[in-house]
């Protein structure tokens, strides 16, 4: 039995599944995954020179707000943009055959998992969302972004004016995602989100659950390490589909590894679930 048609079993013998997710998810959508500076610098030649850890911080907001939302402003608008692609949507109707018994961790802001039909009841964005803002001091209500339009110059990677401003405070606002250095983040929109899903977890504590991880990397290890966490604490499968780093290296943990992208390793197991 190959690695497919074993994970394709775990999942139809599942009751519930936990879908964690890290950047690696959006690639076949053709979104970037930062691996490191030369891939950040490949999607973003402006800012060759300057590291992702760097520009993903909220200190531009306050010394270069052009330069912050010329950033985040183009990432808001490619996301609005892109489509997700066929995994997402094989995942949702798994989800939707488990009678909607699923739950979504990500480390991603990108807001795929919601257009491919997933609720925002099912989803955990443990580092916040882009289609959400903030005030920079994290003190104010957190609303939708829906209405925040920001125009790039691309050749610099400079918002122009301008900038998203607070409605009736007009200051300058930034996304609701939690940054490298951040203390201003405002955490409640999260917490909120994490309250659910440990109710849900407590709820489905007693039954077979999948975890089914994709696209997580080590360099920031937080959805990768929760996947491990939950399948030690519940007892359950982990399959990991990664084209790098897919091993698992707690034997304790029932896990499989499949070392191939997003898509491909999804539509694979989905051509023998469809089978069983």
């Amino acid at each position: 039995m190959n690695v497919y048609e074993r994970a394709a079993q775990w999942i139809a013998g599942a009751d519930a599944l936990v879908i964690t997710a890290g950047a690696g998810m959006g690639v076949d959508s053709g979104l970037p995954d930062f691996r490191g500076d030369s891939g950040f610098w490949k999607a973003y030649p402006a800012l060759h020179g300057t590291s992702f850890a760097s520009m993903a911080n909220p200190r531009w907001f306050d010394t270069d707000p052009h330069r912050a939302w010329g950033f985040y402003g183009h990432r808001l608008n490619l996301y609005r943009s892109v489509m997700p692609h066929d995994g997402f949507h094989i995942l949702r109707q798994w989800s939707i055959e488990k009678h909607n018994q699923a739950f979504v961790f990500t480390s991603n802001v990108d807001g795929q998992f919601q257009k491919a039909g997933f609720s925002s009841e099912q989803m955990l964005e443990c580092h916040g969302s882009i289609h959400h803002v903030q005030d920079l001091e994290g003190v104010d209500a957190i609303w939708s972004a829906a209405d925040v339009v920001v125009d790039v110059d691309e050749a610099i990677l400079k918002a122009k004016d301008p900038l998203p401003r607070h409605p009736t405070t007009h200051q300058v606002i930034r996304p609701n995602i939690l940054m490298f250095g951040d203390a201003c983040w405002n955490p409640a929109r999260t917490n909120t989100q994490e309250d659910c899903y440990n109710a849900w977890l407590t709820a489905h504590q007693n039954d077979r659950i999948a975890v089914i991880e994709i696209g997580a990397g080590t360099a920031i290890p937080t959805v990768r390490s929760h996947g491990e966490f939950l399948a030690s604490r519940l007892n359950a499968c982990l399959i990991r589909i990664n084209p790098r780093e897919s091993q698992v290296e707690h034997t304790h943990i029932s896990s499989l590894s499949i070392a191939t992208g997003a898509k491909l390793g999804l539509t694979k197991i989905n051509e023998v679930y469809r089978t069983l």
